[in-house]
């Protein structure tokens, strides 16, 4: 299960400013129903660029309703100049956090902040896309995953889809994505390889996916899953519970734990049961 902070359901809960602006100075939209988030944002904003009110309509999950709520927030108030500085961390920040499955909710409210921003200063409405199609499912760009990548300093392709929804789908883009992501990643280190984890951050880091991302799942038929050790590449672990014993644990082995640490911490592991 995902940890929401107490900002997160308040705001979920008893939502700020929802509802339309008729006579709105700007107006910003993002998503689509179809890809499952949507977010509209109505700005009134004064003579001197003070924005007065802001209010919100959403589609989406809890975390979705919970970022245009503290998003329309921390507008009122702010000169246009002051909102257009907002970040979609500046967001999940306020909210005390998101679960990492659910950045992506920040990231529409800043899309749609800079989409009101656009409208309020007349420049073009019509919605282009800007650079290819990498994930056809949910309709992200190969300019959106850079931009995300550097400015949230992401470092796997499954934070990526945190944050973007891109390799969300049916999972045929990730390879392309991964390419992205490489090239992000030597533009950073200036061509340099980064440094390689220590073994202590290895075994946080893998301990963090298997609670995350392998644990959950095995608990839901009774079992679970305990990190014994790592040595360069392989990741020994334990099965538990119904997991145990279980004909097929060869098979969750390599086909769901293994494939999930591949994501997160690179191709080049190998699981193995202790």
């Amino acid at each position: 299960m995902w940890e929401y902070t107490e900002q997160v359901k308040e705001h979920y809960k008893n939502p700020k400013n929802v509802g339309s602006i008729e006579d709105a100075d700007a107006i910003g939209e993002v998503g689509s129903i179809n890809c499952g988030d949507a977010l509209k944002l109505y700005l009134k904003i004064d003579n001197n660029g003070v924005i007065t009110d802001a209010k919100f309509q959403t589609f989406g999950c809890g975390s979705a309703v919970a970022s245009a709520s503290i998003l329309t927030e921390m507008l009122i108030g702010k000169t246009v100049e002051e909102a257009e500085k907002i970040t979609n961390q500046d967001i999940a920040d306020l909210l005390g956090g998101l679960p990492e499955q659910k950045m992506h909710c920040s990231v529409m409210g800043r899309e749609a902040l800079e989409d009101a921003i656009a409208n309020f200063k007349g420049e073009p409405t019509e919605k282009k896309v800007k650079g290819k199609i990498i994930c056809g499912c949910f309709g992200v760009t190969d300019d959106k995953i850079r931009e995300v990548v550097r400015k949230n300093t992401l470092n796997t392709v499954a934070e990526i889809t945190n944050y973007t929804k891109a390799g969300g789908g049916c999972g045929k883009c990730k390879d392309d994505i991964q390419k992205i992501l490489d090239e992000e990643m030597a533009k950073r280190n200036n061509g340099r390889k980064e440094k390689p984890l220590t073994k202590t951050q290895q075994i946080l880091k893998v301990n963090k996916v298997l609670e995350n991302y392998v644990a959950p799942e095995l608990r839901k038929d009774g079992g679970d899953i305990e990190l014994v050790d790592i040595e360069d590449n392989k990741i020994y672990v334990n099965l538990q519970g119904t997991c145990k014993n279980c004909p097929s644990s060869n098979l969750t082995l390599k086909n769901f734990v293994e494939n999930i640490l591949k994501e997160h911490m690179g191709e080049n592991i190998e699981v193995i049961e202790a």
